[in-house]
């Protein structure tokens, strides 16, 4: 079952135990695979576009949440919340820093980058191979960290 598949069936169950908000944050994930779908014409998209776009309306419910809780407004950094709760039960696990700093010491020593000037060349892989499965800050962080050494 792909990801529209699941989020199809999870919209059908959300309307029929009447979860308001759950449906909410599920309808706006729908519309935001529809529109990339009908973007380039095909029906289908991938699995890699498709933890991309979840990634992004997650994001965005967690920086809308910090500005709501930052300006006092509780009722509706608790929507903001609960709706990247329910994104977040879409994408992969994320991998922490223990996990991801012995794979990323590996890629550079057997790439044979030397030091900080390799580290565009190495910045291209690591995003490639991890992309979906860590935040690309920490991924950045520690290209960074490991190449300085």
């Amino acid at each position: 079952m792909n990801l529209t598949e699941q989020i199809n069936n999870d919209i059908k169950v959300a309307m029929k135990a009447r979860d308001k908000e759950t449906l909410e944050s599920l309808r706006a994930i729908k519309s935001a695979l529809l529109l990339e779908a009908t973007k380039d014409g095909n029906a289908e998209i991938s699995e890699e576009v498709g933890i991309k776009i979840l990634q992004k309306l997650h994001k965005q419910r967690m920086d809308a949440y910090q500005i709501y809780v930052d300006q006092n407004r509780e009722d509706l950094a608790k929507d903001e919340k609960m709706q990247a709760e329910v994104i977040s039960n879409y994408l992969p696990k994320q991998m922490d820093r223990n996990e991801l700093l012995p794979m990323v010491e590996a890629m550079i020593k057997e790439s044979g980058a030397e030091g900080p000037k390799d580290m565009g060349k190495m910045m291209g892989m690591a995003s490639k191979n991890f992309a979906g499965k860590a935040p690309g800050k920490l991924i950045a962080d520690l290209v960074k960290e490991v190449l300085n050494r």
